[in-house]
């Protein structure tokens, strides 16, 4: 088979994409829990993350098109395409391949922090008491770090025009969601809250305790 044919091969598979999009979405609506409307209006945007993704990822190849045909760059048509951080640095296949493993191993560390965090928390929620154990003992907020990082992955593993501007968007939300939620702990624990706001950082772990709750 050649390079185009490879390429048009891997388009078309919308069956593909509504089974992506529905498993994706269920993980994000399962695990993330949104009950008021910011946690909603967060999700929404992970939503059309998410069908943005898939749908240029196995439907149609918008974003190659439009910098092919709009802005004239000249993109290599071929089953790596779509990975377009490796196609445009001119990587070929070898980076397409690193960009893969590199985006899939963010994808699978946002997951698990993202289900860890949330059968942490609603098992403390269930007993009426501040959560510090498990991945809330690295990070303040697992579930949304969880969400941004496998974002991320997926910018850094299939990238689109759309995901690509959604990313930005979908931190800018999570971040303010987080912050606000942090005001309504101080209110219901008070000082127990400022300390541990104090000990554990907000987003970003102390790579030793995290690599630990990992395991």
């Amino acid at each position: 088979m050649n390079d185009m044919g490879g390429f048009s091969a891997h388009y078309g598979h919308w069956s593909l994409v509504v089974v992506l999009v529905v498993v994706a979405s269920w993980i994000l609506y399962r695990f993330a829990a949104p009950q008021h409307w910011r946690e909603w209006a967060g999700a929404g945007l992970v939503q059309a993350f998410i069908i943005a993704l898939y749908a240029e990822m196995y439907g149609f190849p918008l974003a190659i098109y439009l910098l092919t045909g709009f802005l004239g760059i000249d993109i290599p048509l071929s089953a790596y395409s779509g990975h377009l951080w490796a196609t445009l640095l001119g990587y070929g296949p070898t980076g397409a391949i690193f960009e893969m493993m590199l985006g899939g191993a963010l994808i699978l560390i946002g997951i698990i922090l993202l289900i860890r965090g949330w059968t942490t928390v609603y098992r403390a929620s269930r007993e009426g008491r501040m959560t510090q154990e498990g991945p809330y003992g690295i990070i303040r907020h697992p579930q949304y770090t969880g969400i941004m990082l496998a974002v991320f992955g997926q910018v850094v593993h299939w990238p689109t025009l759309i995901t690509v501007v959604l990313f930005p968007l979908i931190v800018f939300i999570y971040v303010r969601l987080a912050r606000r939620e942090e005001r309504d702990m101080i209110r219901r624990f008070g000082a127990a809250y400022e300390d541990y706001m104090h000990q554990v950082p907000m987003f970003l772990p102390r790579w030793r305790r995290f690599l630990g709750a990992l395991d």
